[in-house]
């Protein structure tokens, strides 16, 4: 059975594009994190730090006030450590300040003593019924005092003894006179060293390498004083932290104090009148 041949299709219109759905709208992508800074190596502070100041970049005023600052400090380090070295009583034992605060103490009470003996004096001419004959009697006792204290006239009494030698040339005239003031600040009524005796015109000057001169009289080693005062207060004053045995310890000298129930202090000035001074009264 033959087949028939198929007629010839004629393309017809062309279909319409299928319309496709339209995707779903997607959220817009996140930006990405900017990169975390490098961690700082130890020591980059430092290094800035140095490369900021060096080289060194200063001007002439700047270099001046360096220096100026330097000078300072350096004078203020050494005025703190001289003073630290010089304050004797910054190391001191409870008990060394104690016995200085009794010291003091017994000066107050002295001065207090004397006060009252003086108003006593004025009460009993006030009220003595014969006043010319206490008053010559006051005045007798005056002048013995007066003449102790001006070295005209000889002391007995109670006190210490003092011998003072050392090496040649370790002992000096102020030392000897830093003595006599803490002896004089202690209540020394007389002193007298090698037979010179003591007043408050004495001067001391060193003579040659050995020997100290008082009031232009020469003395030699060993230095003997002879004090008349409560044995109880001199002896501290002259062994206090930093006192003049110390001083003289540390020159290599040595210091002997012997407390006395007597002594003697019988090196006499020439009383002396002045030219020109009168009595006022």
């Amino acid at each position: 059975m033959q087949r028939r041949p198929s007629a010839p299709q004629l393309p017809g219109p062309a279909s319409p594009p299928e319309r496709t759905a339209p995707a779903e709208r997607s959220a817009p992508p996140e930006p990405p994190a900017p990169p975390a800074p490098p961690a700082p190596e130890l020591g980059a502070g430092r290094r800035r730090l140095v490369d900021a100041v060096w080289p060194l970049r200063l001007t002439r005023s700047q270099l001046i006030v360096a220096l100026l600052l330097f000078i300072l400090g350096l004078g203020l380090a050494i005025q703190v450590r001289s003073t630290g070295e010089s304050s004797a009583l910054r190391g001191a034992r409870q008990e060394d300040l104690v016995r200085i605060l009794d010291e003091l103490d017994d000066r107050t009470q002295r001065l207090e003593d004397e006060r009252e003996r003086l108003e006593d004096q004025k009460a009993e001419l006030e009220n003595s019924s014969d006043q010319a004959e206490e008053a010559r009697r006051q005045t007798e006792a005056k002048e013995r005092q007066l003449g102790v204290l001006a070295g005209t006239v000889a002391a007995e009494g109670p006190g210490i003894e003092i011998t003072v030698r050392g090496p040649e040339g370790a002992v000096e005239a102020d030392m000897l006179l830093d003595t006599i003031q803490e002896l004089r600040a202690a209540g020394a009524e007389a002193i007298q060293i090698n037979g010179v005796r003591v007043v408050a015109g004495t001067h001391f000057a060193d003579a040659g390498e050995s020997d100290v001169a008082i009031d232009g009289r020469r003395v030699s080693q060993p230095y003997v004083f002879r004090v008349i005062g409560r044995a109880e207060d001199l002896e501290p004053a002259l062994n206090i932290p930093g006192g003049v045995v110390q001083t003289m310890e540390e020159e290599q000298a040595t210091v002997s104090i012997e407390p006395r129930d007597t002594v003697l202090v019988d090196a006499l000035r020439r009383e002396k009148r002045p030219d020109y001074a009168r009595s006022s009264s």
